[in-house]
């Protein structure tokens, strides 16, 4: 038998074992042990396996068998990071967030927190639909901060139901200068984890990283 094989062999039971913990790393070191007895048992006494080679092929297979229980233990504390994350944000459920995340509409008007365009002499409130194209412009102060959109688009039209979003852009000389932001309040209705980092869901199914809240209140 020739050791690196069966060397070879062992690492990769161990990696397979990696998801099913230390059981199987155990059982795959003594499965080894047994390899490397029956190796020296059964050497040419002529061409005897050098004592060094031995102690190269137990370092490998222990530096294989060491990753894996490291990779276990990282796994565990993104768990436990994840989870942490998500209770520090559960207080935040069934209340109501600042954002300026798209705004589900479903006919009822949505209430808007503005941002003027400094050195505006004029405002307009730009409808985005959700595939980012206007749908619709509505006039405003150049230091307006607060507004009604009923669902009006161009024409005056009520829009369909859907994801809207909103911004402000800014007029001086009759030229646009720039853009604003415009949010909106939604309800928190569920935290969850992507990717290890935690995620607020709004009423709508919008989803928004808690980073993205300005504001948060209790519904009145």
């Amino acid at each position: 038998m020739d050791i690196s094989s069966a060397t070879q062999s062992t690492q990769s039971g161990v990696t397979a074992s990696s998801g099913t913990g230390g059981t199987l790393i155990e059982s795959d070191f003594n499965t080894f042990l047994v390899m490397l007895t029956t190796q020296l048992q059964n050497q040419d006494p002529l061409n005897p396996i050098e004592s060094s080679d031995y102690a190269a092929q137990l370092a490998t297979f222990s530096g294989v068998e060491q990753q894996v229980r490291t990779n276990q233990l990282l796994e565990g504390l993104a768990d436990q990071l994840g989870l942490s994350g998500i209770s520090a944000y559960s207080s935040w459920i069934g209340r109501e967030a600042l954002s300026e995340a798209p705004v589900a509409f479903s006919g009822a008007p949505v209430e808007l927190d503005l941002k003027p365009v400094a050195g505006a002499e004029a405002a307009q409130l730009v409808v985005y639909d959700a595939q980012g194209r206007e749908a619709g412009r509505l006039e405003l102060l150049p230091d307006q901060t607060r507004a009604v959109w009923s669902g009006e688009g161009f024409g005056g039209a009520t829009l369909p139901s859907g994801r809207y979003s909103f911004k402000v852009e800014g007029f001086a000389e009759g030229a646009s200068i720039g853009f604003s932001g415009a949010g909106s309040y939604a309800t928190v209705t569920e935290v969850r984890a992507r990717d290890g980092s935690p995620l607020l869901v709004l009423s709508g199914g919008i989803e928004i990283a808690p980073s993205a809240v300005s504001a948060l209140r209790v519904p009145g």
